[in-house]
């Protein structure tokens, strides 16, 4: 047996022979039985997103392999990625659905239903009181639109929709960790970045691209500044340079403010340190970055947060900590 098919069940070989044609998945939760028919025993569930591989089909019924998609992950090169969903150890089954609610690559339309229900399942998750597994749901159905339809319109963005609520699920999960306030990031689990950089390299010049890039900035930041001007003075970098490398991004206003609030509050970190020469050259960078963000986006939030910024830092008002004379 060779070393990939070490560790693999029968039903995943088996459904490794089938033509991607054959390649679905689900809208809705599915029962997985041993046979066509609703009283036989129930051996697994499929849940929305998932992907199942189509062998059989008998008037109302399909056999399928399913959850053959659960172990993709693993294959994936990243050594720090964190576990994802709830279905991590799902095993792989064979058996009969019914024939409903199943989209595949050949399904006329079948883009346009993936994206709606994964909008729905993201607008559900956002919810107070969200399902349980929405956010996963809409995370796989999203993903299922760019690889059951690489050519459609809505490619791109499903692509990024996806691989943004993996990253917004996997960053709420580390943030409780005790890690996650370690100043230097290399001591806390980096956020996997697979289905980022999958983005960027499939959609290079894309607002998708920039969006994820955006994103990856994630994994350099520090945990916690800890009163220390070095970390600020690192990020201030590096949404400086984001900004000049996508100045076309929804992203980079945003970027450019988060420069101007960072290097302010060097400012006010160096005064406690009594460094009045690096003080000021913080201030007076605070100042042309303020200037450059409300000359390139003068129409936007961030511009008027930032000159906010600028002028509290010209009156000697300090950014960060208590600002009461």
């Amino acid at each position: 047996m060779t070393g990939t098919l070490i560790g693999q069940t029968k039903a995943q070989r088996q459904a490794e022979n089938y033509d991607k044609a054959a390649r679905a998945t689900v809208l809705h939760e599915a029962n997985v039985y041993v046979a066509a028919d609703a009283d036989a025993q129930k051996v697994s569930l499929i849940t929305p997103g998932h992907e199942v591989v189509i062998v059989e089909r008998n008037g109302p019924w399909v056999k399928v392999f399913a959850n053959t998609d659960i172990n993709d992950d693993a294959n994936e090169d990243d050594r720090n990625k964190p576990e994802f969903g709830e279905d991590a150890n799902v095993t792989p089954a064979s058996g009969w659905i019914r024939d409903k609610g199943i989209v595949g690559p050949t399904t006329a339309g079948g883009d346009a239903i993936l994206y709606g229900s994964a909008a729905n399942f993201e607008e559900e998750a956002e919810h107070p009181h969200a399902p349980k597994g929405a956010a996963g749901a809409a995370h796989l159905l999203y993903k299922r639109v760019a690889e059951y339809f690489p050519d459609s319109t809505f490619a791109p963005e499903a692509a990024w929709r996806a691989a943004d609520i993996r990253w917004q699920l996997d960053k709420l999960d580390i943030s409780g960790l005790p890690s996650a306030k370690e100043q230097e990031a290399y001591l806390r689990p980096q956020l996997y970045e697979g289905e980022m950089k999958k983005v960027m390299k499939n959609y290079p010049g894309s607002k998708f691209a920039a969006l994820a890039a955006y994103d990856l900035i994630d994994n350099k930041l520090c945990g916690d500044w800890q009163g220390l001007p070095k970390c600020p003075e690192m990020e201030t970098g590096l949404y400086a340079r984001y900004a000049q490398q996508y100045p076309d991004s929804p992203k980079a206003p945003e970027a450019l403010y988060n420069a101007v609030y960072r290097q302010g509050v060097v400012v006010t970190m160096y005064l406690v340190q009594e460094d009045g020469k690096r003080s000021q050259a913080a201030a007076q960078r605070t100042q042309a970055l303020a200037q450059e963000l409300k000359e390139k986006y003068p129409k936007t939030d961030f511009a008027a947060r930032g000159e906010s910024v600028a002028f509290k830092v010209a009156q000697g008002i300090p950014i960060y900590g208590n600002d009461r004379d």
